[in-house]
């Protein structure tokens, strides 16, 4: 089924999910794999700024950060001023998905805009896709 309002992107990974997580829930080391806020600087404390991959504009970002929960919830802006929840990461330990606790699944999810087209609702979930296969080589090659 195609869910209109969100999508969700996973991968297993081969590495614990402490690992996993220290890489979603870092807001420069995100800067090495999500495409719509790459090269990330730390503009003041907590607060990100990178380079969308697509269109070369700033994308700020602010992560909320769920350490027990292995959560991690982004709000994202063209400004600071315009920015808002988009997106969620978890991470999940593999042993509580019966795949030993040397591995994990790493979730990315993002909620459709109104003002969304077609087209680029399709870009997002495409995006975020592809960057599940960058997260997982970042941490299997380290």
């Amino acid at each position: 089924m195609l869910d209109p309002h969100c999508h969700s992107s996973s991968i297993k990974v081969e590495r614990p999910a402490a690992l996993a997580f220290e890489l979603m829930s870092d807001g420069l080391k995100q800067g090495s794999w999500a495409w719509g806020s790459f090269d990330r600087r730390e503009v003041e404390p907590g607060l990100f700024c990178g380079t969308s991959i697509f269109s070369g504009k700033q994308t700020y970002v602010r992560l909320d950060v769920d350490r027990d929960r292995l959560q991690v919830d982004y709000e994202v802006g063209g400004s600071k001023e315009a920015m808002q929840f988009r997106n969620m990461s978890r991470v999940i330990p593999g042993d509580l998905l019966k795949m030993g606790q040397n591995t994990c699944v790493v979730t990315l999810l993002t909620w459709r805009l109104q003002t969304q087209t077609d087209a680029e609702w399709i870009q997002f979930g495409t995006i975020h896709e592809a960057e599940m296969f960058l997260i997982k080589g970042l941490l299997e090659r380290e």
